[in-house]
């Protein structure tokens, strides 16, 4: 946890006008084997069931040794933190709220729409870390290394060209869009490439296949999902819709995974997906992922901690388990 601490207050020092993704690294377990817990839609102050959610990953996580915790956006309803000096409603949505020791961890973090109708710069301040130094965003876009696995953290809210009719919005550090977007996917092409990971996994706040409430974001199966399948990627993990499910792509081997059961679910708002649904639930709940060299295996929990669903993956034989 220091070293990473460390890692990351030299990280901030950074110029964001860097041309590569900064990079954060986190550690396996010594067995090579890394665990981790993934929610998103969350941030309620507590309500729509989110403190039962938070309780049930502290169970969670103490049972598997979860490593860190991924949250997948819109950390802070319904518009993000008002600033850096925030702090009572960043307490009171994270701090208060995910007091299990096991979840006493570093929290990667990416943006959501609801984040960035605030302001979309606090949550990367020094400051707020300083509030707690769990909360781990080091930029907007950036890669977690953890040896066996490499989970590249992407800023998916620019993409979405309805936003920028909403004066709301706050494009700070990120108009014009063509540009932003552009040099974003060409960074990440770049560290797909550069990556000698085993596992590739992309997170974004919005889904690239999805039968929820939001379905499918155009611009991301335009700009995002190409890069994807070009360079391999296992996975692309999401929030955004208010759900739990496992999409496989019909034509790639990437899966498509919501995790955006944090807090207020959407109980019965469905779209259709051109890709093959193999798991769908509109209730809350968060993902947990036990990684090796080998194998990765996931979990769907629900709110009081029972087992929706699971699967796994390997790299020998390609090969989806389903149970």
């Amino acid at each position: 946890m220091a070293a990473v601490s460390l890692l990351v207050s030299a990280l901030l020092l950074l110029s964001p006008a860097a041309a590569e993704l900064q990079r954060v690294q986190h550690a396996p377990k010594d067995d090579g084997s890394l665990t981790v817990l993934a929610v998103g839609d969350w941030g309620r102050g507590g309500q729509f069931n989110q403190t039962l959610v938070a309780e049930q990953m502290g169970v969670v996580g103490e049972k598997v040794s979860a490593d860190f915790i991924i949250s997948t956006g819109d950390n802070f309803y319904d518009d993000g933190l008002s600033g850096d000096n925030d702090t009572a409603f960043f307490k009171a949505s994270f701090t208060d709220i995910y007091t299990a020791d096991s979840l006493q961890k570093p929290w990667y973090i990416v943006l959501g729409n609801h984040d960035y109708t605030g302001d979309a710069l606090a949550q990367q301040s020094a400051a707020i870390r300083e509030v707690d130094s769990r909360w781990t965003s080091v930029n907007k876009s950036f890669i977690v290394e953890a040896e066996i696995v490499d989970f590249f953290l992407v800023d998916t809210s620019p993409f979405v060209l309805k936003y920028w009719n909403e004066s709301k919005f706050d494009w700070r550090n990120v108009a014009p869009r063509d540009t932003y977007i552009a040099n974003l996917v060409e960074d990440l092409e770049d560290a797909l490439t550069e990556s000698k990971a085993t596992w590739k996994i992309v997170v974004g706040h919005h889904p690239i296949s999805s039968g929820c409430e939001h379905g499918n974001t155009t611009e991301l199966r335009e700009h995002l999902l190409p890069v994807l399948k070009t360079h391999g990627v296992d996975m692309y993990l999401n929030g955004h819709d208010h759900c739990l499910q496992r999409i496989s792509s019909v034509d790639s081997p990437v899966e498509f995974v919501t995790s955006g059961g944090g807090s207020k679910a959407w109980a019965g708002k469905f779209k259709p997906t051109s890709d093959k649904m193999e798991f769908l639930y509109d209730g809350q709940g968060f993902l947990s992922m036990h990684l090796t060299a080998a194998e990765a295996n996931f979990v769907f929990y629900d709110v009081a901690g029972t087992v929706l669903h699971t699967w796994g993956l390997t790299k020998s034989a390609a090969a989806i388990i389903v149970s």
